[in-house]
């Protein structure tokens, strides 16, 4: 029986979360409040505020569960919709992954490591937490604030003025500044009948605070390091009730893992298990939230996955090296702006890293 899924927000990864559907015969419609969003040209939109009752009933009316594609959407919203209908995730987890005191409170419930940090609400308060927290530190807005945004590097007590000015007074978590080795993520997948499954650790690379790229599996990764990930991972999964796909980003630092962030959605870190795994992050979502069984994770050998920032490289010489797979987001180039992206595959790391270096060289960015 076909089944029809609302998807709140209609950005790339909704249009990822369509095309990965299409094929199980799922339909979707998405509201989101951009004109012709990337989703939204290939699927029906509701141009709307998520905050427009009205709006949502007509999202509501038809649909047999609905989810999200970014995690800024009202938590209200989600509420209200799940008294017409199921929502996966659920509205705790959603609220919990809007705020990073909250993601870190539940760290500490679960006995589960991560930096040092301290609640602010103040410019004193940000004070009184340096004497505590020390420098060097981070300071990030509780809300809101992705690819680097909303933060400041804080290198001596002094800062601490020019810190809360640049968050613009909003509330505000210090964190203890980690001088990691790398920065690794897990994406896993949960049904509601509890079943989970897990990709394995990816090494992420950032510049000026954007993911650039993601290599799978990460190198150098032992059994204890992805059991340690696939064990945070279970605590969080379970204690939320969590359906659907779960991207964990952490800190490696000297042999172990420390929580960085949550998002309760689908994930850049993931895009590679298009081509990468038996079944990508976006059908194993879909899975989840629809009632089916979760798809194996398992790999097809070595993958990279590339992000366009800004500007779209020549994709008919990206197209010449093997193993490479390219897609567009439909969105119009911008500074900063993640466009598009494609993957490499290959059959050895050291095969990937070539094709990856010559996939580099096309793909230039604006910094």
């Amino acid at each position: 029986m076909q089944r029809k899924v609302g998807i709140l927000g209609a950005g790339q990864l909704g249009r990822m979360l369509a095309l990965a559907g299409y094929p199980l015969d799922l339909h979707f419609r998405f509201i989101d409040p951009t004109p012709s969003a990337p989703a939204g040209q290939l699927s029906e939109q509701i141009v709307a505020s998520f905050e427009d009752d009205q709006a949502l009933v007509r999202f509501a009316a038809g649909l047999d569960v609905v989810s999200f594609e970014f995690e800024n959407v009202p938590v209200a919203a989600v509420r209200k919709l799940a008294k017409l209908l199921p929502v996966h995730p659920n509205a705790e987890a959603l609220e919990t992954a809007q705020d990073r005191v909250n993601e870190k409170s539940l760290c500490l419930k679960l006995g589960i490591a991560t930096p040092a940090f301290a609640a602010v609400e103040s410019e004193q308060q940000l004070k009184s937490a340096l004497g505590v927290i020390g420098t060097p530190s981070i300071l990030k807005t509780r809300r809101l604030g992705y690819d680097g945004k909303g933060q400041a590097i804080l290198k001596d007590p002094q800062d601490a003025a020019s810190a809360w000015q640049s968050v613009g007074g909003a509330p505000s978590v210090l964190e203890s500044f980690v001088h990691f080795d790398r920065e690794l993520s897990l994406i896993a997948a949960r049904s509601e009948s509890g079943e989970i499954a897990f990709y394995p650790l990816v090494e992420n690379h950032h510049r000026h605070g954007i993911l650039r790229k993601s290599i799978a599996p990460a190198p150098r990764v032992s059994p204890a390091l992805q059991k340690n990930a696939e064990e945070t991972s279970r605590r969080i999964l379970e204690e939320l009730k969590y359906v659907g796909v779960l991207a964990i980003e952490f800190f490696e630092k000297d042999g172990k893992l420390l929580f960085n962030e949550m998002a309760p959605r689908v994930h850049n870190t993931g895009h590679w298990t298009i081509e990468g795994a038996e079944t990508s992050q976006f059908e194993n979502h879909l899975r989840a939230v629809t009632g089916m069984p979760i798809g194996s994770t398992k790999l097809r050998g070595f993958s990279c996955m590339l992000n366009f920032i800004g500007a779209l490289p020549d994709t008919t010489q990206l197209l010449k090296i093997p193993g490479c797979h390219v897609h567009l987001y439909g969105k119009e180039p911008r500074r900063g702006r993640k466009i598009g992206h494609c993957t490499l595959l290959a059959d050895s790391h050291q095969e990937l890293m070539e094709r990856v270096a010559l996939a580099e060289k096309l793909v230039q960015d604006d910094g």
